[in-house]
């Protein structure tokens, strides 16, 4: 028997986090087994094979003084979890396991390599549903030969959208994606390879192959590594 990879998941510490339950329960479909690491969840100690950087709970901006930034902004911050996730992507690249961010996740990948964020999008959305939902309502172009065009075989995704915050400058060895109808980065990789991350909530998505493709694709990978 094949034995199962282990992912670690990082996120919010709340009991009810509608993130973590949906993300463990697509990678256990996946065939992986998930890792819950928060501030209040202590890793096991046992090795992981990947890593997801998941969403936020939209109270819990990544921190301007990670990408110097207003610090005066009215952005509601979670210092804990920052230094938390950016020592777990640290830690990730240099073991150079596969590394998915989510959202929130995606963000912070692009400001630990040196990237920066716009702090509010929401006047600079035109075209695009500008209202925060799980249902697929955001259109999303991929860049032909992309890794993740690949992934969920389609160069058009409709997909969902819970922020507020997005990629500006797009940070070292990344390369943008993926975007959205008004241009805004909505997808991030690193060289085809073993980083992607997502300006979306794949895991309140996985009724959609595209989606669900996205955790197969990881499992898959960390079995490899």
């Amino acid at each position: 028997m094949v034995k199962k990879p282990r992912i670690g998941v990082t996120g919010s510490d709340r009991r009810w986090s509608p993130s973590w339950w949906c993300t463990a329960f697509a990678l256990r479909l996946a065939g992986a087994t998930p890792e819950r690491i928060s501030i209040r969840h202590s890793p096991s100690g046992k090795p992981l094979n990947a890593l997801i950087i998941s969403g936020g709970g939209g109270d819990d901006d990544i921190s301007p003084e990670h990408y110097n930034s207003d610090l005066d902004a009215k952005v509601k911050t979670d210092p804990e979890r920052d230094h938390l996730e950016i020592e777990w992507i640290q830690r990730a690249l240099k073991m150079n396991i596969p590394l998915l961010g989510i959202c929130r996740g995606a963000q912070l990948i692009n400001v630990v390599r040196g990237g920066t964020l716009y702090q509010d999008i929401r006047v600079l959305r035109k075209p695009t549903y500008n209202r925060p939902g799980l249902l697929p309502t955001k259109q999303v172009r991929l860049s032909p030969g992309s890794k993740l065009a690949e992934i969920c075989n389609k160069m058009h995704l409709r997909v969902n959208s819970l922020h507020h915050q997005a990629i500006k400058d797009i940070g070292t060895d990344l390369q943008a994606v993926g975007w959205d109808l008004d241009d805004i980065i909505q997808a991030l990789e690193r060289g085809k390879g073993r980083i992607i991350g997502l300006q979306w909530h794949p895991e309140y998505l996985i009724y959609l192959p595209s989606q669900f493709a996205l955790f197969r694709w990881l499992a898959k990978t960390a079995r490899e590594h």
